[in-house]
C-alpha cells in the first residue's frame, strides 16, 4: 500500500528548482520568492493526505520561515524557474567541519568512550529496543521509534494483506534537528518500493553549515540499503527494503539516547520504552500453536512473492538456512514465515541481524533468547537459556533419574 501523500515530490521539485540558491544575488532573489510559493503551493494540494506526516509538517514549517528569511510575498507567480545548480567547492563537497561536530571528540575528549546502544525493527514487525528487550508487536499505523533532542524517527506499519493481523513497515520517516554549527534539520523519507539515497530536499549531508559533513547518507546496495552517518551525535542508522518492506537499525550512544527535556512526560518512545503491552503479541503462545498445527495458514495470492504454504517444519528448515543459531532472529523468521508465507521476511530476519553483528558494541549480546515463562514453575530455565539447550538438559536429567 503506497502512501497517497506527495511531499516527497513537493521536496524534491523545490529543491531541483532551488539548487545553488543560496549563492543567488540579491537581483535573483524574486525566483527564490517564486518557487518557494510553488512549494507552498504543492504543500497546499496534498495536505489532506499528509496530515499525520512529520515530513510534511517539517516542510510546511520550513517554506514559513523560509517566506520571512526572504522577505518573501506570499502573493505572486508560482512557476518553478531553473535555478543555477551547486558551484565547485559548496559544503556538499567539504571535508573539513568544526571538533564539536565529531561526537567522541567534542564530548569525551578527556573521559571515556562512550557506551553505544542499538535498536532495531524488522518483519512482522519485532522490535530490538535499546535495552536489549525483545518483543513482537503489531502496532499498525504511525508510531514514534526515536524521539529525542536530536532527532525523531516515525514508522507505519501496514497489514501484510487487508484484514490480516500481520504487519510490517510500510513508511519510515526521519528528522534530524539543526544543531549549532555542524547540520541544519534535514528530513530522511522511505517508502515501499521508494529506498531514496539523498534527504527529503535531494541533499546528501547536513546543508550549508561549517560540519555539514557531520551528516552523510551512503547508498551501499540501490534501492535496497541505504547508512545513514550523524557524526556530530556519534549515530549510525541503516535502513534496508527486503522484499516490499523496510528494516531500521540503530547504533546510538546512551547520552543522546537519554538526551530529552522531560523525560517523564516524553511519551511513548518504542525503541526505549518497547511496544505497549496492548500491542504486544505472546510470541511463545502464538509459536506453539503454529508447531501444534504443523501447517501453515496461507495467506493469499496477492503478495509480490508467491506465497508458500509453510508447515511448521518447512519454515524451521528454511530459517536455518540464513539463520544456523536458534535464538529469537531465527524464531522471528519462523513466525513471519508462517504467519505471511513470504519468504522475504526470512531475508529481513537475517539482514536484521547482520545489522545487530555491525552495530552493537557487546559482541556477547548479539544472540537474544527468550525467556522460558512456558515451562511450568518448578522447571523454570535461567534467563537467557537457550530453549533447545535447556529441553536436552531436561531429557537428560529425566533418563538419568530412570537409570536410578
Amino acid at each position: 500500500v503506497t502512501s497517497p501523500c506527495k511531499i516527497l515530490k513537493c521536496n524534491s521539485e523545490f529543491w531541483a528548482a532551488t539548487s545553488g540558491s543560496h549563492h543567488l544575488g540579491t537581483e535573483e532573489a524574486p525566483e527564490f520568492c517564486t518557487a518557494l510559493r510553488a512549494y507552498a503551493h504543492c504543500t497546499r494540494r496534498t495536505a489532506r493526505t499528509c496530515r499525520g506526516d512529520l515530513a510534511y509538517h517539517s516542510a510546511v514549517h520550513g517554506i514559513d520561515d523560509l517566506m520571512v528569511q526572504h522577505n518573501c510575498s506570499k502573493d505572486g507567480p508560482t512557476s518553478q524557474p531553473r535555478l543555477r545548480t551547486l558551484p565547485p567547492g559548496d559544503s556538499q563537497e567539504r571535508s573539513d567541519s568544526p571538533e564539536i561536530c565529531h561526537y567522541e571528540k567534542s564530548f569525551h575528549k578527556h573521559s571515556a568512550a562512550p557506551n553505544y546502544t542499538h535498536c532495531g525493527l524488522f518483519g512482522d514487525p519485532h522490535l530490538r529496543t535499546f535495552t536489549d528487550t525483545f518483543q513482537t508487536c503489531k502496532v499498525q499505523g504511525a508510531w514514534p521509534l526515536i524521539d529525542n533532542n536530536y532527532l525523531n524517527v516515525q514508522v507505519t506499519n501496514t497489514p501484510v494483506l487487508p484484514g490480516s493481523t500481520a504487519t510490517a513497515t510500510s513508511k519510515l520517516t526521519i528528522i534530524f534537528k539543526s544543531f549549532q554549527e555542524c547540520v541544519d534539520q534535514k528530513v530522511y523519507q522511505a517508502e515501499m518500493d521508494e529506498l531514496p539515497a539523498a534527504f527529503a530536499d535531494g541533499s546528501k549531508n547536513g546543508g550549508d553549515k561549517h560540519g555539514a559533513n557531520s551528516l552523510k547518507i551512503t547508498e551501499k546496495v540501490s534501492g535496497q540499503h541505504i547508512e545513514i552517518q550523524a557524526k556530530y551525535i556519534g549515530t549510525t542508522i541503516v535502513v534496508r527494503q527486503v522484499g516490499r518492506y523496510l528494516t531500521f537499525a540503530v547504533r546510538m550512544p546512551e547520552e543522546v539516547v537519554n538526551a530529552v527535556e522531560d523525560r517523564d512526560s516524553q511519551g511513548l518512545y518504542l525503541c526505549l520504552r518497547g511496544c505497549p503491552l496492548n500491542q504486544q503479541i505472546d510470541f511463545q503462545t502464538i509459536r506453539s500453536a503454529q508447531a501444534t498445527e504443523g501447517r501453515a495458514r496461507r495467506k493469499g495470492p496477492s503478495l509480490q512473492a508467491s506465497p508458500e504454504a509453510f508447515t511448521y517444519e518447512t519454515a524451521t528448515a528454511k530459517c536455518r538456512e540464513k539463520l544456523p543459531v536458534e535464538d529469537l532472529y531465527f524464531q522471528s523468521c519462523v513466525f513471519d514465515l508462517l504467519t505471511t508465507g513470504d519468504v522475504n521476511f526470512m531475508l529481513a530476519a537475517y539482514y536484521a541481524f547482520e545489522d545487530v553483528k555491525m552495530l552493537h558494541s557487546n559482541k556477547d549480546k548479539l544472540h537474544l533468547y527468550e525467556r522460558t515463562r512456558d515451562l511450568a514453575p518448578s522447571n523454570t530455565a535461567p534467563s537467557g537459556t537457550p530453549p533447545t539447550l535447556w529441553v536436552a538438559l531436561l531429557c537428560l536429567s529425566q533418563c538419568w533419574l530412570g537409570l536410578l
